[in-house]
């Protein structure tokens, strides 16, 4: 009996877990990977036979959770999919409209590959996969236990993430078992607070608890203050015209920012605001069914359904439709548009960043969270031009980020959720990059939880027993190896921080100037952290990359300084050096390479410095030695 980890651990994309026993292999969640995770993964299949799976637990909706399950159908998956009624409703037009996306790049690929000579691009799975897997739902109430299949037994609780989220209860048991193990998985976690769904149910028992991490190692601003910081932005915006662009993602957070409009034309009744557009189709539909189920909606808003008055509908709102609806708006001067996807990954949004990103006067709100290697997170991060349908864009536009509307708990959130559960429960650390997953790890532990944190691969004894006292989490070598650039002393490392915050949390309440004097120490320790795991993520990419592509030249620039550094491990690269392929050549540069490295090499280059005028008391000269 066991649990295998296969998507969404260091990462936050890609939902999917198994539960094995001898009896049955269910899925839990079957998501595609977007961003970074996408070109990590780009071309991998299922790490299991899609036939030999009888049955699917599915979250929530949203596509790093369910994406992947037409091509579960696809290749061969019979069973069932069991989700709440909500979900198995949002689900259909989220996969639709995945379906079509992928269409329309495959098609785009496929010309591109023409000019060059190369085969055509068949998309992962069909709007014909779509329908046929549509037809294996099978929705099930909140909060009622069902034996889904002999010695697996089922609870779905409301998550409080999207419309239809779910925590996930699971009693798994074997023949010969005095009694079932008991694994909860949270599915994405909302906000204790949460303003248009009900906030997540309390589970009080548990032996295994998988918990999300996607913001493990943050706050959110109150929700005063968020609502204080987009009104102060977005009437500053209205006052001085030009477009407001606000990439949503349309299933929740289009329905947030739509309430959030409503509200905020009440307090201001005299602001002149321009029209809003949800430029989406799949939008109009998904706002169709949060008002259809009224009863998960949140007591604020339920009545102010009940008094007539649709939360979702502010004044001078409009649907849009059709391709050309769409593209009229980019001849407006002013407007304020959402617009899929939420992280600028695709959709419409991409057009209208297109036409109005360069533009000073153009405002861009940031309303959800922003993966690595997304275009969101490129402009998040500050980059100055961005490349858009083929076409180098510069960033002019003022940029608003509102990290108080997401869907997903905070830490202390996180933290406040899973502390209602008795100390037997074990807590196993997902979705959620490295460094948010190793917060979250050891909050819990400081809590009094055992916790772990696994890699892609890694498997889970459901009939272990549990440790007798929380100890230091238990950290995936993959996953250590992306958190901390010297892995021999990383037990060590993290005592002594953990340590340390907490003496500091007492002192620099009380002392302002060792705070201003140690925050610039904190800062520079996260930006190595965060190099080193960027590190790590461009090795894996790059020599990826050129095995799947049979390169026969691959040049890693001033890695042997990065090893050499302790930012990427030795073995890492010695590793890919022993195992690449012998067609594929490769060169190594840098400073003071380590003997590991040199050993594998066919050649040796060094440069030395012998003379330089520098050391005559020459000058620089701008632009020759400058």
């Amino acid at each position: 009996m066991k649990l295998r980890i296969l998507g969404a651990a260091g990462e936050v994309t890609g939902s999917n877990y198994m539960i094995e026993t001898a009896g049955y292999k269910v899925l839990v969640d079957c998501g595609t990977h977007q961003g970074a995770d996408e070109e990590r993964h780009e071309g991998e299949s299922f790490p299991y036979d899609p036939t030999g799976i009888d049955a699917v637990l599915l979250t929530h909706a949203h596509i790093d959770h369910s994406g992947r399950i037409p091509l579960l159908v696809k290749l061969g998956f019979k069973g069932k999919i069991y989700c709440t009624h909500a979900t198995a409703e949002l689900v259909e037009v989220l996969l639709r409209d995945s379906a079509r996306i992928m269409k329309e790049d495959a098609e785009w690929r496929t010309r591109k590959n023409a000019r060059k000579g190369l085969p055509p691009v068949e998309p992962l799975y069909s709007e014909r996969d779509v329908e046929d897997a549509l037809a294996y739902r099978s929705p099930i109430p909140y909060d009622e236990v069902v034996e889904i299949l002999p010695g697996l037994g089922v609870r779905f609780r409301e998550a409080g993430h999207i419309l239809g989220s779910a925590i996930i209860e699971t009693w798994i048991s074997e023949e010969g078992m005095e009694k079932p193990v008991k694994v909860v998985f949270s599915g994405d976690l909302g906000p204790l607070d949460g303003v248009i769904e009900k906030p997540p149910a309390v589970v009080e028992e548990a032996d295994f608890v998988l918990i999300e991490s996607t913001y493990g190692d943050r706050l959110h601003k109150s929700l005063e203050d968020t609502r204080a910081e987009f009104q102060q932005a977005m009437e500053a915006a209205v006052r001085a015209g030009g477009k407001v662009l606000i990439p949503t993602f349309v299933v929740d957070r289009a329905q947030r920012m739509l309430y959030e409009f409503k509200l905020l034309q009440k307090k201001l009744p005299d602001l002149k605001m321009a029209n809003i557009y949800l430029d989406s189709p799949m939008g109009v539909k998904t706002t169709e069914i949060y008002s259809e189920h009224e009863t998960l909606l949140s007591r604020e808003l339920k009545e102010m359904l009940a008094s007539g008055d649709d939360p979702f509908e502010p004044r001078g709102f409009s649907f849009i439709r059709t391709a050309e609806e769409s593209r009229a708006i980019n001849a407006m001067d002013e407007g304020i548009v959402l617009a899929g996807s939420g992280m600028c990954s695709g959709g419409r949004i991409m057009h209208h960043l297109k036409h109005s990103l360069y533009k000073k006067d153009t405002h861009v709100f940031f309303v959800g969270y922003q993966a690595y290697g997304t275009l969101g997170r490129r402009i998040v991060d500050g980059a100055k031009t961005v490349r858009i349908a083929g076409e180098e864009i510069s960033v002019k536009a003022q940029l608003h980020t509102l990290n108080g509307f997401s869907a997903h708990a905070d830490r202390d959130d996180l933290l406040s959720w899973a502390s209602l559960f008795t100390k037997k429960a074990r807590f196993v650390v997902v979705h959620g990059e490295p460094k948010s997953a190793e917060s979250l790890a050891l909050g819990l532990r400081d809590a009094g939880y055992s916790t772990r944190i696994p890699a892609i691969g890694d498997e889970i004894d459901l009939a272990a027993p549990a440790p007798e006292k929380a100890a230091m989490p238990e950290i995936s070598k993959r996953i250590l190896d992306r958190i901390d650039f010297n892995p021999k002393d990383v037990e060590s490392v993290l005592n002594l921080i953990s340590e340390r915050t907490d003496a500091m949390r007492e002192t620099l309440i009380k002392n302002e100037e060792q705070y201003r004097n140690i925050m610039p120490l904190l800062i520079s320790a996260r930006t190595l952290l965060e190099t080193a795991a960027a590190l790590g993520r461009t090795f894996d990419a790059a020599a990826g990359y050129a095995v799947r592509e049979g390169a026969t030249l691959l040049v890693l620039d001033e890695v042997c300084a990065a090893v050499n550094g302790g930012f990427l491990p030795e073995k890492t690269v010695t590793d890919f050096l022993e195992n690449r392929p012998d067609m594929l050549e490769v060169v190594l540069t840098g400073r003071s390479p380590l003997a590991g490295l040199t050993a594998h090499a066919d050649y040796i280059t060094e440069m030395q410095k012998r003379r330089h005028p520098y050391e005559k008391g020459v000058a620089a000269r701008e632009g020759i030695e400058f």
